[in-house]
């Protein structure tokens, strides 16, 4: 690249041997053929597996492992006939008769023949007067206890739920419930949610990518890496998934994922490589400096994205870790395919990249004069811009400390799912605990304290059923407890504790509401732990990149700061309800629990992608130049416009996920979009560059005995 004069470099400056990403890059041109047979054959290898993906990976996985509530599951699916949480609850309805009618009878013999033919259910347990038959003889549930893990008990339910739910009629209503049928509805309406908005963006995306790249040829490069990525991502969490469980869940994050990062990744490479043949080089030799400049930048971002993630493998939560997992395994398929199949096409393709050219791309230049001018503008008045993009973000940030996060309620399934239809009838039958009854298993000897102990809850309490002894010589009992409030309501919280404090300490509590209680409690614990690694990391990875301590330590609290703003405007949207009638959901009342840990790691990987990219090009301007005002002003010029388009994409795609009906992927993509909005915004196109100006050269500054123990990174080519 030149500096702000334009003035090109000398040769030997352009065509200096390259170093090993640049020798990589050449390789790949050398033997393109070769690369895009062994990418056809990955591909197609793991692309085969992945029209299974969403059948194949697991449904549940939302618990804290070697929590008491687990314990207990555990105790009661291996002694209590699967009397656990994950057992399926059969409501059977008569509105306007008994269960006692011929039809309601009929239905519930035909339903305990369709659950003992399958083996994933153990004991079948008919409805029972005074426990599971409700007063006006109305409404019965028939429970059929586990015999499989939760991710296949969710499988059954999902296999059996049109089945089940076709007994309906003759003035008989069925509905699946329990955590098994809720986990079941709950990944078939975001799988659904996430394909509309991946239907949607897709289109929007195409316009992006070929009004930023000005060629239709240019524009389809990310979608190549997002398809080989999306391909060979699927096919592995499907053979990842025979040797550990993988949430479902994993594999829309990595669909997202793989879109946002192949096209970030496309346009800074295809960017530098269009600059390069503008200079003079060839195919070979653009090649060569693309890919030891952008090329490492790329990989530096990659491996921040990758790190910034691995945080998150802490969590002692399947489904959590698993998220991680698709999206990591994402972006490794999407890196490697930049650095391999990209610079392979780039090379045979050379300046026919920009081919099926719009109007505009011959007038492309590879410094933006708009962002050379914006730079000087903040070069010039760094101050009035400085104070003003830090106070939004604080502003913005402010309400972050008073959020709330808890576990989703039933309110996150639509309202004609037959889990959520099935939970009313509960309620309306039972009583709002009944939905979520508590479960506490102990020693047979200690049956006497643990009754007395519940009894003593009071209030807390609607109903306690007798000791239930286990059908094998454990010598352990089970109580039943309802709860007298919703399994949502924050009370729930006080009476879960309230009860293990008063129960003996050889008893264990468990069932849904305190699986989800338990989980919160191990995402909220470990969420500080989450934040060190991420922040610690990060900052790491920046010191090695630009061997520059206190522009690696700006930039990673400048991340910070976007990042606690876009939770602070969640509190605001999702907690407080502020335009909730537009988006189209009901607010309730607090962000889901998982959303700190996970969105906090995503966020602030796309923050630091963008870090490095700007960073990256600024120092590239400073080594050849050794000038601050040329690397701010530069920098800017050379990836402002990579990075406005870039950032464009991906609030594009994140934004459609806000057209979703189930309020998780609205909350992802809502969150996640307004934190890319603001990352680049204000901090990437403002404060960053507006730090680079007052630092000067202490932004580039670093001590000899750093600069010994760091392995040596340079951008300039």
């Amino acid at each position: 690249m030149t500096t702000t004069t334009e003035r090109p470099a000398p040769p030997a400056a352009q065509h200096r041997p390259p170093g090993p990403l640049g020798r990589l890059g050449t390789r790949m041109v050398d033997h393109a053929r070769a690369v895009a047979v062994v990418w056809v054959l990955v591909i197609a290898g793991l692309g085969s597996f992945a029209p299974s993906v969403f059948s194949d990976l697991a449904g549940a996985g939302w618990q804290a492992d070697d929590s008491d509530s687990v314990a207990a599951r555990e105790l009661a699916e291996e002694h209590f006939g699967g009397n656990a949480s994950h057992a399926l609850q059969l409501v059977v309805h008569t509105p306007d008769g008994s269960v006692d009618d011929p039809a309601a009878v009929e239905a519930l013999d035909a339903a305990t023949g369709i659950l003992a033919a399958d083996a994933r259910f153990a004991t079948i347990v008919p409805p029972r007067r005074g426990m599971t038959v409700s007063q006006d003889g109305r409404t019965a549930i028939l429970l059929a206890g586990a015999a499989a893990s939760p991710d296949d008990m969710v499988r059954a339910v999902d296999d059996l739920s049109d089945e089940l739910t076709a007994l309906s009629g003759d003035g008989v209503e069925v509905y699946p419930t329990g955590a098994s049928a809720l986990w079941s509805d709950f990944n078939h309406a975001n799988h659904d949610a996430m394909i509309k908005a991946e239907l949607i963006s897709w289109p929007v995306t195409l316009t992006i990518m070929v009004i930023a790249f000005g060629s239709l040829v240019a524009a389809g490069l990310p979608l190549l890496l997002t398809m080989a990525g999306l391909g060979a991502s699927a096919g592995a969490l499907v053979l990842l998934n025979q040797v550990v469980p993988i949430s479902v869940w994993a594999m829309n994050f990595a669909m997202m994922f793989a879109l946002a990062l192949g096209i970030d990744y496309a346009l800074f490479l295809v960017h530098r490589f269009r600059s390069a043949l503008h200079h003079g080089s060839s195919p070979r030799q653009a090649v060569a400096e693309t890919m030891d400049t952008a090329g490492k930048a790329v990989l530096l971002s990659g491996l921040t994205v990758l790190v910034s993630l691995s945080a998150v493998l802490v969590v002692p939560a399947p489904a959590v870790r698993t998220m991680a997992v698709g999206i990591m395994l994402a972006v490794v398929f999407v890196l490697a395919a930049t650095l391999t199949l990209l610079p392979a096409v780039l090379g045979a393709l050379g300046p026919r990249v920009d081919r099926a050219g719009l109007p505009w791309a011959k007038a492309h230049q590879p410094r933006s004069p708009k962002f050379a001018a914006w730079g000087r503008l903040l070069h010039r008045r760094p101050w009035p811009f400085a104070i003003a993009s830090v106070g939004i973000l604080v502003a913005l940030a402010i309400p972050v400390f008073g959020l709330k996060v808890a576990m989703p309620s039933i309110e996150v399934v639509p309202e004609d799912a037959p889990v959520r239809q099935g939970y009313a009838v509960v309620q309306e039958s039972f009583g709002d605990g009944a939905p979520g009854a508590l479960q506490v298993i102990a020693p047979a000897t200690d049956t006497d304290e643990v009754l007395a102990a519940l009894a003593g809850r009071g209030d807390d309490l609607a109903m306690i059923t007798p000791a239930q002894p286990a059908l094998d010589d454990s010598g352990l009992v089970m109580v039943q407890a309802i709860p007298s409030v919703d399994p949502s309501d924050p009370a729930m919280e006080d009476i879960l504790s309230g009860m293990r404090a008063d129960l003996p300490s050889s008893a264990v509590v468990g069932g849904a509401p305190a699986e989800n209680l338990d989980l919160q409690k191990a995402l909220n614990t470990w969420f500080p732990v989450v934040v060190g690694i991420i922040l610690t990391l990060g900052f790491v990875l920046l010191l090695i990149a630009l061997q520059a301590p206190l522009i690696a330590l700006l930039g990673t609290l400048v991340s910070l700061l976007s990042t606690a703003a876009a939770f602070g405007v969640a509190r605001l949207v999702f907690q407080e309800g502020v335009g909730a009638d537009l988006l189209g959901f009901e607010p309730q009342g607090f962000l889901n629990g998982w959303g700190p840990v996970f969105f906090f790691a995503m966020i602030f990987a796309i923050a630091m992608d963008y870090t490095v990219f700007l960073l990256a090009t600024a120092k590239e301007h400073y080594e050849l130049s050794q000038d601050p005002e040329t690397a701010q002003v530069d920098g800017l010029a050379h990836s402002g416009r990579v990075i406005f388009a870039a950032a464009a994409v991906m609030v594009a795609v994140f934004f459609t996920f806000a057209l979703a009906e189930p309020l998780p992927p609205k909350e992802m993509g809502i969150i996640l979009g307004l934190a890319v909005l603001l990352d680049a915004a204000l901090v990437r196109l403002i404060l960053l560059p507006v730090i680079l100006r007052l630092t000067g050269h202490g932004a580039w500054w670093s001590p000899a005995w750093l600069r010994r123990v760091l392995p040596s990174v340079r951008f300039s080519h």
